[in-house]
């Protein structure tokens, strides 16, 4: 809202409950967040985490105060308003950067909605300190539990899929992830390992020793590992309905003829223990008596491909690296040569990497408008990938632009995406609105005259497509090149996934973003080659054939 400030302004929002929050364009000046007013946009607060926040209802609303900014500044004749806390509109107020000692949990005093706001306002980074065991961990990734119950505030009573439920003072809460607080680590924004301690070896595997100082974000059930051995499981099965709130990952949802499986992973990232449930999931929907799937994915994200930090986390990163590729891969095929029904991608929220191509296995693909799709694998050392997209992603928007579009890296919008025929089609700015035109979309398939027909079409098109060239064929030709990611001499996927994990920022901007410094890289290289005289202008950089 207008006049709120500092760098903890959202944290303190969600803390305190604020009904209402927002974005202002302001204009630079001497003092932080204090410049004259351009714009400014407000939307209604969910009890959610940071993150889902950040890029949903804060990305919508800043891109709407922009736009009106911009209209603003065009209309020549706009003058922006100066920060003014005496007037009864600015509701805002400046905040102090947030501690731990503020999101400290007391979970003898703490009812269930003032735990997870605290965690909910630290999620994405730093998290919130707590105990666990005997060794201190940053909590991740909460929701809250209606059924559950136990006798001691802060003691972990189940564990279902990764996560760990703790006893509250009049409920419970599921905490999905967490981070071991590593030696000499300080809680500078923006700063979420210190220099002083860097991280460990590649390939050290947390969920054998709690006291390996990894510094992971993990599944609390892998971060604790022997520690849960007494906690009973808590099972849920996907296709009974669920009325109250709890932890789950995986769920069927079936309106007439539609069936509907959610697929909600923190960050889109999918474990290889993920893959496998969530393809024996799907299996199990196509045995049902149903005539479309959608296939919804997550609010937040629909997918990001495998799981880099689980990866990281296990004894043999390459070895792990092979079995989540085949996970996924195992999965886009059962999605691919689905017989019985027709498939729709649903995607409320955004892909990346191998995440895009799992979607386009499916007969329709259809996004949110305000979805981001990044349908490429070479930023994480040059990493071939493999979901079947060398069939999948030519067969949406041919060879000359699969192979742009995997070389540039680039981030692709849901319009954007369409006018290229990546996806079928995006609408729906809200997801409530998304969600209901996607079920209309489906029952109208389901119900249609030509379903039959239709059906048939799709046989005949994969039985073509198989004659043509197999998919074992692709498979196998991607996994060649993966083998050599994960097993091969060249280590920088390896490398580029520690940095990864570990937030440890590029040296520079890389070059295929940075393209003004292609132009100085080919001047280097023509005059090492002899091209270009040593004294040669900049400018001829730009001119010179071969650059």
């Amino acid at each position: 809202i207008v006049g709120d400030r500092g760098p903890s302004a959202l944290d303190w929002a969600i803390m305190r409950d604020c009904p209402e929050w927002g974005v202002t364009v302001l204009q630079a000046n001497g003092e932080m967040d204090a410049g004259d007013i351009w714009a400014a946009e407000t939307f209604r607060m969910r009890l959610t985490k940071k993150s889902s926040l950040y890029r949903d209802e804060v990305s919508d609303a800043a891109v709407r105060a922009v736009l009106a900014a911009v209209g603003h500044y065009c209309s020549g004749n706009f003058k922006p308003q100066p920060l003014d806390y005496s007037r009864p509109d600015v509701r805002g107020r400046l905040h102090a950067p947030i501690r731990q000692a503020d999101r400290a949990i007391d979970w003898n005093r703490d009812d269930t909605r003032t735990v997870l706001k605290k965690i909910h306002a630290a999620d994405g980074f730093p998290g919130v300190h707590d105990t666990l065991c005997g060794e201190a961990y940053y909590l991740f990734d909460a929701c809250a539990e209606d059924t559950l119950r136990g006798t001691q505030p802060g003691a972990i009573i189940a564990k279902r899929n990764g996560a760990i439920c703790r006893a509250t003072l009049d409920g419970a809460v599921w905490i999905g992830h967490l981070k071991l607080k590593t030696e000499g680590a300080n809680e500078q924004p923006g700063n979420p390992l210190s220099a002083t301690s860097p991280p460990p070896a590649r390939g050290r595997d947390c969920a054998h020793s709690s006291n390996e100082q990894c510094g992971l974000k993990l599944p609390a059930v892998l971060a604790l590992g022997e520690h849960l051995a007494d906690v009973p499981e808590a099972p849920l099965d996907l296709f009974l309905p669920c009325t109250g709130e709890t932890c789950r990952d995986i769920w069927f949802e079936q309106k007439n003829d539609v069936g509907y499986l959610h697929f909600d992973f923190y960050n889109g990232a999918m474990s290889s223990e993920q893959c496998e449930r969530l393809r024996a999931a799907y299996l199990a929907v196509t045995q049902r008596d149903v005539r479309v799937i959608v296939l919804l994915g997550g609010a937040d994200f629909w997918s990001n491909g495998i799981h880099l930090n689980r990866i990281e986390a296990a004894a043999s990163p390459a070895d792990e690296s092979w079995r989540n590729i085949n996970a996924i891969d195992d999965l886009a095929r059962a999605i691919v040569t689905t017989a019985s029904q027709l498939t729709i991608a649903a995607l409320q929220g955004n892909a990346g990497a191998g995440g895009v191509f799992l979607s386009l296995a499916a007969d329709h693909v259809y996004a949110r408008e305000g979805v981001v799709f990044n349908p490429h694998y070479k930023g994480m050392g040059n990493l071939y990938g493999s979901e079947y997209w060398t069939y999948l992603l030519p067969g949406r928007v041919g060879e000359a632009r699969a192979a742009t579009l995997t070389r540039d890296r680039l981030p692709v919008g849901a319009i954007e995406a369409r006018e290229m025929g990546l996806i079928d089609g995006c609408f729906g700015t809200g997801r409530e609105d998304f969600l209901e035109r996607i079920a209309r979309i489906a029952e109208g398939l389901a119900a249609s005259p030509d379903y039959s027909s239709l059906l048939r079409e799709k046989l005949a098109r994969r039985e073509r497509d198989e004659r043509e060239k197999p998919l074992d064929a692709y498979r196998a030709e991607e996994l060649q090149q993966m083998k050599l990611n994960f097993y091969g001499f060249d280590p920088s996927y390896h490398v580029a996934r520690y940095n990864f994990v570990y937030k440890i920022p590029h040296a520079w901007t890389p070059l295929y973003l940075a393209r003004h410094r292609r132009i100085a890289c080919g001047l280097q290289v023509a005059r090492l080659s002899n091209k270009l005289p040593a004294d040669a202008p900049s400018g001829l950089a730009e001119s010179s054939p071969g650059n």
